[in-house]
């Protein structure tokens, strides 16, 4: 994921800036008392980009005792989190049966976040045939079963306000009986603040989770506002040693919504350079653990966490 990749991190300040005051309200009136749930993973289960943390991949691997385990990487993924992002999904729709693959090659209770199609959201540009391409999608990704988390949206960069008309449309037209996420990467949504309360207040009125953007070169979307009881954010580390204290900084904000009531954590890690987000994840769960509560499994990977590259 290169987006807001810059070449010198330590220039950055990643200070998370300070709640939205609308999202406390958000939180308090759809708080319903339920257990928080909370879901972490990474962004693919690619072994070439997952490094550190497929045991075959490990030269002497036929004399670790985890040499009996699966080599699908599906498989032993799911089986250490509870969660993906399912990125291959905002490429292509697949056909039926792979999800019913995926949807049965993975464990009771965990969950696909899968991407919208990029016809939507790119080549489309939400038009009418966008919702044509939508409903595409939703012929067959259903098909994951109770194993469906939220459906997200990513916008194209140079989409922009002056396509607020086609934000609307698509936004009712959505079935909402399909959990979505949507995510604006143009400054202009957020730079002018009419602009950006419009946004916010539809998305919330229609039950849809406003995605939080965590990169090092776009700091302009760290807008911290809630519009339902859901935190969906997509976290990409700097391959900088800042990864890990950025990480601690969301766990204390989490803790604190969660004090105001958030109920559903959908927390997703990516780096620009793809090497070490399942040794990121496995050091921001077993902080989260112990912050929070949570007994999330610590996933186990060739180096313990914070034992990185960095070091």
């Amino acid at each position: 994921m290169k987006f807001g990749k810059v070449g010198h991190p330590e220039l950055i300040d990643f200070t998370i800036p300070p709640d939205h005051p609308d999202t406390a309200v958000v939180l308090s009136k759809n708080k319903t008392g339920s257990e928080t749930k909370v879901y972490v993973g990474c962004a693919k289960w690619n072994s070439k980009d997952l490094k550190n943390f497929y045991p075959w991949k490990v030269k002497g691997y036929k004399n670790l005792p985890t040499s009996s385990l699966t080599k699908d990487e599906l498989e032993y993924y799911s089986s250490l989190f509870n969660c993906i992002e399912l990125n291959a999904t905002f490429y292509r729709i697949f056909p039926a049966e792979q999800y019913e693959k995926w949807r049965d090659k993975t464990p009771e209770g965990f969950k696909f976040f899968p991407k919208m199609t990029n016809e939507v959201s790119h080549l489309r540009r939400m038009n009418d045939k966008a919702l044509e391409a939508a409903d595409r999608y939703l012929e067959v990704t259903p098909l994951l079963g109770d194993k469906l988390g939220t459906i997200f949206l990513q916008m194209h960069n140079n989409f922009g306000p002056k396509n607020w008309d086609r934000v609307v449309r698509f936004v009712e037209y959505w079935p909402k009986e399909f959990p979505l996420a949507m995510e604006f990467r143009h400054t202009d949504w957020f730079n002018d603040e009419k602009v950006a309360q419009e946004l916010y207040h539809l998305l919330e009125e229609n039950n849809i989770a406003n995605i939080l953007v965590d990169t090092a070169g776009r700091r302009d979307l760290m807008h911290m506002r809630l519009t339902k009881n859901e935190a969906f954010i997509r976290y990409v580390g700097a391959n900088h040693k800042s990864d890990y204290p950025r990480l601690d900084d969301w766990i204390e904000r989490l803790s604190s919504w969660e004090s105001m009531g958030l109920e559903n954590i959908h927390f997703f890690v990516h780096q620009n350079l793809e090497l070490e987000s399942p040794l990121l994840s496995a050091y921001f769960i077993e902080q989260l653990n112990t912050k929070m509560g949570c007994d999330l499994r610590i996933p186990k990977t060739t180096l313990p966490p914070q034992k990185s590259l960095f070091d």
